[in-house]
């Protein structure tokens, strides 16, 4: 196996077992979340929100090895930074949201509202890091389709998330004073 498809399948493996190191914060969270009386909001496609994200691993790794994508140099080290911004704003966003930060949709604005971190820009800025982080893991080495059914399906899982998302975050009054006019996803420049 050459070593750049080695090294890729290795940066897919680190990337599998940061999920995991997620996940387990996640549960954590929860469950002090719940200790509070916080309660998870309905999702109807959760279950397909994580089905997509770990095929996104696999799919990435079959397409480099099987189809034998190439390596290219510039475009590795262009999605690689994006992925490694990314990956600094999911960790920025953990440790800002604290104990609030969950893999899923918990009603836990009625314990308080995070506005500091990228939160002081922004409403939703894990959802800047995981729109990029699907966008560019594959392209670290050119597994293009990963990358467009990756954004295509991560464009449907969000669409529903936010929705159920927004409509739990827009009914607290606090909420809708210190996030509501802030823009979703892009900081506003001027």
């Amino acid at each position: 196996m050459p070593v750049d498809v080695a090294a890729y399948l290795g940066l897919l493996l680190l990337v599998a077992v940061e999920r995991v190191a997620e996940l387990q914060i996640s549960k954590k969270n929860q469950r002090k979340l719940n200790q509070r009386g916080v309660e998870k909001v309905r999702e109807p496609n959760f279950l397909a929100m994580v089905v997509m994200h770990t095929a996104v691993l696999f799919s990435a790794g079959a397409e480099v090895f099987f189809l034998r994508r190439p390596f290219i140099a510039p475009l590795a080290i262009t999605t690689g930074g994006v992925f490694l911004f990314a990956t600094i704003l999911r960790w920025w966003l953990i440790r800002t949201m604290a104990d609030h930060w969950n893999v899923q949709v918990m009603a836990s604005v009625r314990i308080g509202v995070v506005s500091t971190g990228p939160y002081e820009w922004i409403r939703h800025p894990n959802y800047v890091a995981v729109i990029l982080e699907l966008a560019s893991l594959p392209l670290i080495h050119t597994a293009w389709i990963t990358a467009i059914w990756a954004t295509v399906a991560n464009v449907w899982v969000l669409k529903s998330r936010l929705s159920a998302e927004d409509a739990m975050l827009m009914s607290n009054a606090e909420y809708r004073k210190l996030m509501g006019a802030k823009p979703r996803f892009i900081p506003r420049v001027f």
